[in-house]
């Protein structure tokens, strides 16, 4: 597959050495919930999109205008990232692969990426934990400079696995931010535990109290989407990562 077959369209100027945040469907929906949830809170505007044939042919309406389903958003501190549909896992690979490449060109400064971790038990969980994992030993300590718990050892599945890896390749420093999570619904508590660890690493503010008094308005909606997601996740063999979990996180 070309490079080619990816783009990324800048409608405004976006300059280097800029941070990324990526929120893409996976477990819980952990990471489009809380990239939405960001980009509400702090009134970010559309300044690129992503342009592809490899994706379903699906738009977003938006008081009547059509808007493509993966979109950046963000303002001169950061950019955020988020996909509004299920990413097909039979391109997923190549739209990683180019969304890193850009950034890398953009000489991005550090890229978050903000998922779950699925663990069996979540709803007998008083307190849900999170974990981390990074592209670069300076990463990690970023993490355990914020007690983040790293995971030792296991499998990660699925779009946050791709972004550490290929920035891992480029020597780009890239976190994943990974609360306990759901498997299969969508879990905007989850995400409230991942946007206050981003908050406390890239020094930034966003209230968390409205994504959770709001929770279950938040899961009817986003209903359909993990139903969608979740087929993906079965094609890209996620279940790797539901085995036992407990033996590889200390």
């Amino acid at each position: 597959m070309s490079a080619e077959l990816v783009k990324i369209v800048e409608r405004k100027d976006i300059p280097e050495g800029i941070r990324i945040i990526c929120g893409l469907p996976d477990v819980g929906l952990v990471g489009v919930i809380a990239a939405a949830h960001i980009i509400s809170k702090l009134n970010l505007k559309e300044v690129a999109y992503v342009e592809t044939d490899l994706l379903p042919p699906v738009i977003m309406l938006e008081n009547g205008l059509p808007k493509p389903p993966i979109r950046i958003f963000g303002n001169n501190g950061f950019l955020v990232l988020i996909s509004e549909i299920a990413i097909p896992s039979d391109s997923i690979h190549q739209i990683i692969r180019s969304i890193i490449d850009w950034a890398w060109n953009k000489k991005a400064e550090k890229i978050f990426t903000l998922s779950g971790l699925p663990v069996p038990n979540r709803h007998e969980l008083e307190k849900i934990r999170i974990f981390g994992a990074a592209s670069n030993d300076m990463m990690l300590k970023v993490l355990i400079d914020n007690e983040i718990e790293i995971i030792e050892r296991g499998f990660l599945v699925g779009p946050q696995a791709l972004i550490l890896r290929y920035c891992a390749e480029k020597n780009m420093s890239a976190i994943a931010l990974l609360a306990e999570t759901f498997y299969n619904y969508p879990d905007p508590e989850a995400s409230s535990i991942v946007i206050q660890a981003l908050n406390k690493i890239m020094n930034i503010n966003v209230d968390v109290s409205e994504l959770i008094e709001k929770g279950e308005e938040v899961r009817l909606a986003m209903r359909d989407m993990m139903r969608r997601t979740q087929t993906e996740l079965a094609r890209m063999r996620k279940s790797h990562e539901y085995d036992v979990p407990g033996f590889y996180i200390r």
